[in-house]
């Protein structure tokens, strides 16, 4: 962990009714809603869509950074997330890398990536989250 970066990271999501939450995050505000299908008013991604977009954008910025620490020079990359439900919860998740950067020296790329990308890296990880009830 570099000097001067958190030792932790916390995000706040706030209720607004229905199934809707804000959070802030530094100076930028995101809005979390169910589909209309689902009850929701569709103001936002719901929370399993911000949960995908977190891991795919970690695993993009993972590549570039370990391609730019190696001098590679991407001009173009996307990574997709995708998961599969099984009940309440994602029974597989799968990312899927596309660039027009040579086949081999994104391969390389994506395994140094897997080292650096706190998304991905946590999900392996972690097998429980603790959950802390307190009075407002």
């Amino acid at each position: 962990m570099s000097e001067g970066r958190p030792k932790s990271l916390s995000v706040s999501a706030t209720w607004e009714g229905g199934y809707r939450a804000r959070m802030a995050v530094r100076d930028h505000e995101l809005v979390a809603d169910e589909p209309v299908s689902a009850g929701g008013g569709d103001g936002g991604p719901q929370p399993s869509e911000l949960f995908l977009a977190a891991l795919a954008s970690c695993f993009t910025l993972a590549i570039y950074h370990v391609g730019k620490k190696r001098d590679v020079h991407l001009t173009d990359l996307s990574v997709r997330a995708t998961g599969d439900y099984e009940g309440p919860k994602f029974a597989r998740l799968r990312l899927e890398v596309t660039s027009s950067t040579p086949r081999d020296v994104l391969d390389n790329l994506v395994e140094r990536a897997k080292a650096v990308c706190y998304v991905s890296n946590t999900l392996r990880a972690v097998s429980d989250v603790e959950v802390v009830v307190t009075s407002g």
